[in-house]
């Protein structure tokens, strides 16, 4: 069965709008009938056309989210709230799917299956969420969730963008003057070198080889970080095990894996705590927090958790097997179950992990500062040091 999204005339003559399972058109067109309506048009509800490109920033999901927060919280209907909000919004784009979705709920959608119809906006904790908040009429807390949920993801995002930014910028820089010292500083003294017309010393026959090197590859040098980036991104997209093991280096690569690491279970131990404080099953949390761990280690990680408690075993039993969290997070959890306030657990542990993440972050900052000096002065020593020497020795000669 297929949810048809339709309009039929009625037999008052009026125009009516709205959802129905049906096996295909034809099949549409007979239950309509049979309601004692016209089919004028009818499609599949789930099939959207998204352009490339069209994204809705998390900006403005937040902004959304809280007005309709405040919206709902002082009595206006939901059907309204969202006219208002449509008509508020700047993002056209946004503005075209929020008039859709009013038209769906119109039509008798609810409105987690009026967002459902647009999955790349609407990610599945959010339909989960609203869903629970439909059944046990607690909407305005679950917009508020996840507004919350939203501002702390940004929050996040722009702390992951930090670590990967700067020592990305670093590198640049260290790179952009190497390049220039070997491809253009060098060169030139190798001219003078060579006129000298004497024995090098080895540090200086080292740096003229690197040099030369540079000089006659540094096309393949500049294109080659391109090439493995993109390498290894395809091949992460195509083979299963390739992700699974490019997702595990990078959680254990030196300095930035342990952080990157601490960002995504904190991410997924606020979203855990939002969901099941919001009504929803242990299972359905860790089903959905597998789709959105975005580390293919830690969602096989989250799916043996799941399979142990689908065997019998509790929370806390199912997570020491599986080996996500680290024994101060277990006896958090432990201490959850048993008080019977795991959703205060999993925010305590994710705040345990996002303290850790900044305090992680500004050690890194710290410590690259001094780090690209020594680089610099060591590089600019070797140089130096390769400069002088031949002109040293040669003077000695002279003398």
């Amino acid at each position: 069965m297929t949810l048809f999204a339709y309009r039929a005339v009625d037999q008052y003559g009026l125009v009516r709008r709205g959802v129905l399972d049906a096996l295909s058109e034809s099949d549409l067109d007979e239950r309509l009938k049979r309601l004692g309506m016209e089919l004028i048009a009818g499609r599949p509800a789930l099939k959207k056309k998204f352009s490339f490109g069209n994204r809705v920033r998390r900006r403005e999901l937040i902004t959304f989210f809280f007005n309709l927060e405040l919206l709902t919280r002082a009595g206006v209907p939901l059907l309204e709230s969202l006219t208002d909000i449509r008509d508020t919004l700047d993002d056209p784009y946004f503005r075209e799917i929020t008039s859709e979705m009013i038209e769906n709920i119109e039509g008798g959608m609810h409105f987690s299956q009026a967002l459902s119809l647009y999955p790349r906006i609407f990610d599945n904790v959010m339909i989960s969420l609203i869903r629970a908040g439909e059944e046990s009429a607690r909407l305005p807390a679950i917009f508020k969730h996840i507004t919350d949920s939203l501002k702390w993801q940004d929050e996040m995002g722009a702390q992951t963008k930090q670590i990967l930014l700067y020592p990305a910028f670093v590198a640049t820089v260290v790179v952009a003057i190497t390049f220039f010292l070997m491809t253009y500083l060098v060169p030139q003294l190798s001219t003078f070198f060579r006129n000298l017309g004497q024995t090098l010393p080895p540090q200086t026959r080292a740096l003229l080889a690197v040099s030369e090197f540079f000089v006659h590859y540094k096309y393949v040098l500049l294109l080659a970080p391109i090439g493995f980036f993109l390498f290894f991104k395809s091949a992460g997209r195509l083979s299963g095990k390739a992700r699974y093991w490019i997702d595990n280096m990078k959680i254990r690569a030196w300095i930035i894996g342990p952080i990157l690491l601490k960002i995504i279970l904190a991410r997924f131990a606020n979203t855990f705590a939002i969901m099941y404080e919001s009504g929803v099953s242990i299972l359905d949390c860790i089903t959905i927090s597998v789709g959105i761990a975005g580390n293919a280690v830690i969602s096989q990680k989250l799916e043996n958790a799941r399979a142990e408690i689908e065997s019998g075993k509790t929370l806390l039993q199912s997570f020491q097997v599986s080996g996500v969290f680290p024994p101060l997070v277990l006896r958090m959890i432990k201490v959850g179950e048993a008080t019977g306030q795991l959703d205060e657990a999993f925010f305590n542990v994710s705040y345990f992990y996002e303290r850790d993440t900044r305090e992680a972050i500004r050690r890194v900052q710290v410590m690259i500062e001094p780090v690209l000096t020594v680089v610099l002065g060591a590089m600019l020593g070797w140089i130096m040091l390769s400069a002088i020497t031949p002109i040293y020795d040669m003077l000695g000669k002279i003398r």
